[in-house]
């Protein structure tokens, strides 16, 4: 290809803007967000205690089915602290993927464990159970009801499966290989507010499910996330390390271990719970856009990245797949230089530096995605 006058034109008429720069991704603010923020600094609560945060919490479990959430700063903090909470000790190991944003990894090492990578599925972009059930079943012996590596020694505690742009990996097929492994499961949905799998929204899967409320999210709080899980007592554990530890008292200060200033602050909750009050309105347009984009790349046989038959994708960023490597420069090169923001997919973490030595099996799935991948501008259009 080489020429693309005509992505560039489709993408400015669907943002009904035919000069200046067109994002990649925006906040949508239409609803209570501007009222919210204000009475939550009239109320002088603007920490991390207030009814904002209350609110935000229980919204945020009723939409996805979880029986509890606990909201904090950011992601990052919300996949650290659900493996501190789920046993995730020094030494041990988590299985992940090689194509994801670097947060995953690096909440891993904020744990002190070391990651395993496995392979990704090229029609989900998240981790492949043949991939993961290959090397458990090559690399590993229980003892004792814990899996080890026979390769590490090691302990290999918990697997953090990502769901790539908001679209689902096969999750349920990955449960069932951690369970007869007896490793834990916890979803990294950072990407996948309002997603779901066969029904069942994504984050719910595993024993705990994390998400990011960042600006560039479907929904954000300027800076946030938030862990869910259906177990009170795990629920009050995270609860518990994400305010520092500190058993409850009207004026001592008393901490019963080592715990984490990780809370959302009440002002953060406020402009989250009038966003929650817009999801559907949020996820109908992005689901509007990415159809109109699907018959637009098909008609110029282009590969627009679609939802499969069992799952309901929140299309948080828009994908193409396109021919090789070379082609994806051209295209990120084209459309950017015309205004047009456009970005490809991660550098795959077994790249990184810091994370190349790590255990590794065959990646030919995620280093052909990291090749072909761009994200195109995905904003909500009214």
């Amino acid at each position: 290809m080489g020429n693309y006058s005509k992505v560039i034109q489709k993408v400015r008429d669907l943002f009904h803007q035919q000069e200046g720069f067109i994002p990649l991704h925006v906040p949508h603010f239409s609803g209570n967000e501007k009222k919210y923020v204000l009475e939550c600094i009239d109320s002088t609560y603007v920490s991390s205690v207030g009814q904002f945060v209350n609110d935000f919490e229980q919204s945020i479990a009723d939409f996805t089915g979880a029986k509890r959430c606990i909201v904090c700063v950011n992601g990052t903090n919300a996949i650290h602290l659900a493996l501190v909470a789920s046993g995730v000790e020094a030494g041990d190991e988590v299985i992940t993927q090689p194509l994801t944003f670097i947060a995953t990894v690096n909440a891993i090492s904020y744990a002190h464990a070391s990651p395993v990578f496995v392979d990704v599925d090229k029609d989900t972009m998240g981790m492949s159970p043949l991939s993961l059930s290959k090397f458990l079943d090559e690399n590993t012996i229980l003892k004792d009801d814990i899996c080890f590596n026979k390769n590490t020694g090691k302990k290999i505690r918990a697997c953090l499966p990502m769901h790539t742009f908001g679209h689902a990996a096969r999750i349920d097929e990955i449960k069932s290989i951690c369970d007869k492994h007896h490793i834990i499961l916890i979803e990294d949905a950072a990407e996948a507010i309002g997603s779901s799998y066969k029904g069942k929204s994504l984050g719910t899967f595993g024993l705990m499910g994390t998400f990011s409320f960042n600006g560039n999210k479907t929904i954000t709080t300027g800076g946030g996330g938030a862990v869910i899980t259906d177990d009170e007592d795990l629920a009050d554990k995270l609860k518990h390390l994400s305010t520092q530890a500190k058993i409850p008292h009207k004026w001592n200060y008393v901490h019963d271990q080592v715990g984490y200033n990780y809370r959302m602050p009440n002002l953060n909750a406020a402009l989250g719970l009038a966003q929650m009050e817009n999801l559907e309105f949020i996820l109908r347009q992005k689901r509007k856009l990415a159809s109109a984009y699907q018959e637009f790349f098909s008609s110029i046989d282009m590969i627009f990245f679609e939802e499969r038959i069992d799952e309901k994708s929140n299309f948080w960023l828009n994908a193409l797949i396109l021919e090789n490597k070379e082609q994806q420069q051209s295209f990120l090169t084209e459309l950017n230089n015309a205004g047009v923001m456009c970005r490809p997919i991660w550098e795959l973490m077994t790249e990184m530096l810091m994370f190349k030595d790590f255990q590794k099996t065959n990646l030919d799935n995620a280093m052909w995605l990291s090749q072909r991948v761009v994200n195109i501008p995905s904003s909500v259009v009214e």
